[in-house]
């Protein structure tokens, strides 16, 4: 999967391909100023297999976070165990305001590369984004992760577990699915959705 066209700030470690530095511009008086109106979702690219340690240390600072996960099956020689692992690996969704104080929470737990964003600036998520995977998981219809897609025909969900969630249409073997899609970090996830009614957006 390609994620050329993603960068990441990391002011720890100075400014490279790729990388950039948070802007100085905003001060600490001016986070306090903040509304809730100006929070937004971001991506936090990360180190494998630290997602949901690094959400335990960003929630501990008061910051909301959000590491989708799933239970994966995992063999050993002699047994096999379920264990919850995060469905995007190396990423952790945080809302805030980009303020001084909040990447100075953020950059203050080891294992966060920086921010995802694009041309050096962080890339908000849109809300109905994060909230169509969070009420997909909130639900029993199977699900799975799905490739990254950019084209297809875009439909609503009405009624149900489901209702205002948007996402891609597929039609695979006479199964109907919805592609959800995180633009930031180029991932998907499919969800089964027959017998819900769907609107084209």
């Amino acid at each position: 999967m390609s994620t050329s066209n993603q960068s990441y700030e990391n002011p720890g470690h100075g400014v490279g391909i790729g990388l950039s530095q948070p802007s100085p511009s905003l001060s600490s008086a001016a986070s306090s100023a903040v509304s809730s109106e100006e929070l937004r979702w971001y991506a936090l690219h990360t180190r494998a297999r630290h997602e949901k340690a690094i959400e335990r240390r960003l929630r501990d600072q008061g910051m909301e976070t959000f590491v989708p996960t799933t239970m994966e099956v995992h063999r050993w020689s002699d047994r096999k165990k379920k264990v919850e692992v995060p469905l995007f690996s190396f990423y952790v969704f945080v809302r805030c305001a980009l303020s001084a104080e909040d990447r100075a929470h953020v950059y203050q737990v080891e294992s966060v590369h920086g921010f995802v964003g694009t041309r050096g600036a962080s890339l908000p998520i849109p809300d109905e984004q994060i909230d169509g995977i969070q009420k997909i998981l909130a639900q029993t219809a199977p699900w799975r992760s799905y490739p990254f897609l950019k084209v297809g025909q875009r439909v609503r969900v009405r009624g149900g577990a489901m209702d205002g969630v948007e996402g891609v249409f597929l039609s695979e073997n006479g199964d109907h699915s919805l592609i959800i899609s995180v633009d930031a970090i180029q991932r998907s996830m499919a969800v089964r959705i027959d017998g819900y009614d769907v609107e084209p957006v």
